[in-house]
């Protein structure tokens, strides 16, 4: 390869040696067997092979713009081939009147067909090729089309790369597991997913490489939650005390469901076992996930140790401030709210009785993260909503400690069990998996535009009844002067069905001053105003149990996990709760799929698991923004979830047999964990 074209692949697709070509999978075949007359062709296919003769070539279009078209006909017809750039070396490398082997996807321009940049190939040279029918397409960018790379140049290159006598790629798996698993070497896999000669042949090739790079992943976790359990001690915990069981006589309203006392019994074995406690404690919006993480830390509280909540908003953090303040009652627990808008005086106190110990229960947002905050004695850290903090940032809360606290994380986003695996795989979990008793599921439908008046008709009936109603406008930062267009056009067309005094419309958006945001959601809270509108800040953290109706405008805008979060905003209360998606005409499959998803189910885990397949694991709101932590070049976490759960139990059995992989037999083992090791910092010990 010349130097040019290295530059190309280093800079387009991080391509730098022979092993990084050879992991550039391909992402699908095509089978090559069938060759079509001309006459058989239509814009929908999306691949085709077809054999005749170049008849002529021209020129058209503007000279800076200039394009290089190439009659093509055999006996049933003719079709166009069309080049954009390298007109001379078309020119000069294919003959008028030779036959060739075209292959491209065809389309129409005007009323006629043509295939723009197809590969071509003498059919003499196509008839002598030895080897599959089956050809590996690679994902290509622009910039590699432009300088002539195509999916038949990977092939080429990879074929030379095999045919090489010397050519010798090291076992990446101990001989004992190909053995007992039955996978094929990896030098054979690799030139079978580049070069196979069936689809079976695929399979089994695609399942030895998944299978690798699934095992390496999980066996990293597993080895890292082994050796936190070693290295980090926790606070015990042994005490039940006069806090704990006060509130659980006195201050307890309800009766824990099954699934609440099941993950209570999780926590406190974990309290208590002298270990520090990383555990993911997930539920869907409403479950009770709030009260179990209250009922941990006055565990910690009976055991004479402070304990703190961190939240990712202000409004958030406020109302576990006001859930918390309510749940206590006459304990004599001292609790206080810190963020950034905490005044001078009120911090200074806070930052006084955080020191001698006087001030029992923090709560806040990153505020707390801040180097004058520095605890006597924190025991218990709860972080909620934790995929919205960095992981550097939790780092800074765990190291204002001596001896790391016990961890507990929440998470209202469910999160498919294969990504749990994956990016939790080190925490411990525990699922809340039951709904409080009467709760009614809320009812969600779906509503085009044309239907507003019947919608409006609908909002005005339950606001009679005493209900009052969210209307939320989306906010993307891309269009956000559109957005807040839509939400002004949509308030004056609300205010205008809903007149004063006899309704009264409130609205919250992210432009406006603190105050008047607070305004509306106080005038919403205590009931004085029928309709909310706003943008998407009460996606967390606004718990009305009077509002029963949740509309959502454009709905075909938000993702699967926002809208499960937004309609987790009613169905607080004893009434029934509606969830009403407004849409355009226009949908895209997806978009449909996603809103057919809502109005069919209200379970959170099997709309986290339609999100993973409809998005992939690197866009999963609840997850990694950026893309999983793992560089996956060939498995997928939607669909190779029976694949990763038995690289798993593998990985758990190795570790089991030998915890530190010092047995010679899995030398290749270790030599996998010092490859993927990226940081010096062991994160999991901050979840």
């Amino acid at each position: 390869m010349g130097p040019k074209r290295a530059e190309l692949f280093a800079k387009e697709l991080g391509i730098y040696t022979v092993g990084d070509l050879l992991r550039y999978y391909p992402y699908k075949y095509i089978d090559r067997t069938r060759i079509y007359s001309i006459a058989e062709i239509s814009s929908t296919q999306t691949h085709i092979q077809i054999r005749g003769r170049i008849t002529a070539f021209r020129k058209e279009g503007p000279k800076y713009k200039q394009r290089l078209v190439a009659a093509f006909s055999d006996q049933t017809g003719s079709i166009e081939l069309v080049w954009f750039q390298g007109a001379k070396w078309v020119e000069k490398s294919y003959e008028i009147g030779v036959e060739y082997i075209v292959f491209g996807r065809p389309a129409l321009f005007g009323r006629k067909l043509n295939i723009a940049h197809p590969e071509i190939e003498p059919a003499a040279l196509f008839e002598n090729n030895v080897g599959t029918s089956l050809y590996p397409q690679y994902s290509l960018t622009e910039k590699l089309r432009a300088g002539y790379i195509s999916s038949k140049t990977f092939q080429k290159l990879i074929s030379g790369i095999f045919q090489s006598p010397s050519l010798s790629i090291p076992e990446s798996l101990p001989d004992y597991l190909l053995k007992k698993l039955r996978l094929m070497p990896l030098q054979e896999a690799l030139h079978k997913i580049h070069l196979p000669s069936s689809p079976d042949q695929i399979k089994r090739t695609e399942y030895r490489l998944k299978f690798e790079e699934l095992f390496g992943i999980q066996l990293k976790i597993l080895r890292q939650k082994i050796g936190r359990s070693q290295h980090f001690k926790g606070f015990v915990f042994k005490k039940v005390g006069d806090y704990f069981n006060n509130f659980y006589k006195n201050n307890l309203q309800f009766e824990l469901t099954e699934a609440q006392k099941r993950v209570m019994r999780e926590i406190r074995t974990d309290l208590g076992s002298g270990r520090q406690m990383n555990r993911l404690l997930q539920g869907d919006v409403g479950s009770g996930k709030t009260i179990v993480a209250f009922m941990s830390m006055l565990l910690a509280l009976d055991n004479g140790y402070q304990t703190c909540i961190m939240a990712p908003t202000e409004i958030l953090a406020m109302q576990h401030l006001n859930t918390i303040r309510n749940l206590l009652g006459k304990l004599p627990l001292q609790v206080m709210l810190l963020t950034g808008s905490t005044k001078k005086k009120e911090r200074e106190i806070i930052y006084s009785q955080l020191q001698d110990g006087s001030l029992h229960i923090l709560i806040g947002t990153h505020a707390l993260l801040e180097d004058p905050v520095q605890f006597a004695n924190l025991g218990m850290v709860v972080i909620d909503e934790q995929h919205r903090f960095g992981v550097a940032q939790r780092a800074r809360l765990w190291k204002k400690n001596v001896q790391a606290p016990h961890v507990l994380v929440m998470t209202a986003t469910p999160i498919p069990r294969t990504l749990a695996m994956t990016l939790y795989g080190d925490l411990d979990v525990s699922v809340i998996d039951e709904m409080p008793p009467g709760r009614k599921p809320i009812q969600t439908f779906h509503f085009y535009d044309s239907k507003r008046l019947t919608m409006y008709g609908f909002l005005r009936k339950q606001i009679d009844r005493g209900q009052q109603v969210f209307i939320v406008y989306p906010l993307i930062e891309e269009s956000e002067k559109l957005d807040y267009i839509a939400l002004e056009e949509g308030y004056a067309g609300i205010s205008e069905f809903f007149k004063p005094p006899e309704y009264t419309v409130a609205c919250v958006h992210g432009r406006m001053k603190t105050e008047d945001k607070e305004y509306g959601m106080r005038l919403f809270k205590e009931g004085k105003a029928h309709i909310l509108i706003a943008t998407t800040v009460i996606e967390v953290g606004v718990d009305i149990p009077n509002a029963s109706i949740m509309v959502i405008e454009s709905a075909e805008r938000f993702g699967l996990s926002q809208l499960h979060q937004l309609r987790g905003r009613v169905g607080r209360g004893a009434d029934q709760s509606y969830c009403i998606m407004m849409t355009g005409y226009k949908l895209s499959n997806e978009a449909r799929k996603r809103i057919e998803t809502m109005v069919n189910t209200n379970d959170g885990f099997e709309i986290a698991e339609v999100d993973l397949k409809l998005r992939g694991p690197g866009d999963i709101e609840g997850t990694l923004q950026s893309g999983i932590p793992f560089d996956l070049k060939i498995s997928n976490l939607a669909r190779d979830g029976q694949i990763l759960q038995y690289a798993r139990n593998i990985a758990e059995e190795v570790l089991e047999e030998d915890p530190e992989l010092a047995d010679p037999k899995n030398r290749l083992l270790n030599k996998i964990l010092k490859e993927m090791r990226t940081t010096q910092f062991d994160w999991s010990v901050i979840s």
